[in-house]
């Protein structure tokens, strides 16, 4: 299977997987009058929504570069998951307004806790299974929505165990009060996650420049081409779009060097950059020693 088939089958996946566990959790928090349960039901439609999201981002960034972008599409993959981390923000707000009406009037609800147990069990068991397939995807592929996508998972993992403990203690301590203050809880470990995701997809859409420890490393694998006509890397920018990475090179040369002979080595640099960081697009400007401009 090739990596495009991969990167569609595991959203595909995502989709099939958040779709199931929605309908239980609604059903169950319904049944059982759980707030933290419906709560997590909304955390998965959310879930849900951006699988979606990803699974079209994922065809749309996988098609060639064209005449209309000339860059190529990895930015609808950012744009995925600028979306999803702003879905996981507004569930994190309405679990919140839901659960603090329960707070305020804690006499009119009583929680059945066993449905609920059971539905939170699987849900975390199907959400390890496909999130780790999401991120070993992801992984190969460079992929930032199915990164997004698996990360969302992850957070229903957690969040789904911290319902079902929350609904385990209710029932054996018959504290009903509990339910809301862990619908809380769950939607303040949503809102960090979407907050995360909304900000590093946000500075890739601005352009923003990859964090210093990576520009770091695309230095230190064009230090280990062994040659003296490199007198200097002047300047690195980079920047991430969707699953590539975008390079700019200035490197000095000695000003009596023939165009062939830095040509080549320009050419010789990008293949090891390509060995080394895998889907990347890379321009290298080359400057004579005397000819440097401030």
């Amino acid at each position: 299977m090739d990596i495009v088939a991969e990167k569609k089958f595991a959203a595909g996946l995502s989709i099939t997987s958040n779709a199931a566990i929605i309908a239980l959790k609604f059903l169950a928090g319904i049944l059982s009058g759980s707030i933290s349960i419906i709560s997590e039901a909304i955390h998965s439609l959310s879930d849900f929504l951006a699988s979606v999201l990803t699974f079209f981002a994922v065809l749309k960034s996988s098609e060639p570069a064209d005449s209309d972008h000339p860059f190529g599409h990895g930015k609808y993959e950012d744009m995925s998951g600028f979306i999803e981390g702003g879905l996981i923000i507004f569930a994190a707000f309405y679990i919140i307004y839901e659960a603090v009406k329960k707070l305020i009037h804690p006499e009119t609800f009583e929680v059945d806790t066993t449905l609920g147990i059971a539905v939170m069990l699987f849900a975390v068991i199907a959400n390890w299974i496909v999130s780790s397939v999401l991120f070993k995807v992801a992984k190969k592929s460079n992929s930032i929505s199915l990164f997004a996508d698996g990360e969302h998972l992850r957070t229903d993992i957690y969040s789904s165990l911290g319902v079902m403990i929350g609904l385990i203690l209710i029932k054996f301590t018959g504290f009903h009060i509990l339910d809301p203050i862990i619908a809380i809880l769950v939607a303040l470990f949503i809102f960090k996650a979407g907050f995360i995701i909304s900000k590093e997809t946000l500075n890739n859409l601005l352009d923003g420049s990859l964090p210093p420890e990576e520009l770091k490393a695309i230095e230190k694998i064009i230090k280990t081409y062994k040659t003296d006509c490199i007198l200097k890397i002047k300047k690195i920018k980079a920047r991430r779009c969707g699953p590539s990475l975008d390079i700019e090179l200035t490197m000095i040369f000695p000003p009596d060097m023939a165009i062939l002979e830095c040509h080549r080595i320009c050419d010789e640099i990008e293949d090891l950059i390509h060995n080394n960081m895998g889907q990347v697009t890379i321009i290298i400007h080359a400057e004579p020693e005397c000819g440097q401009r401030d």
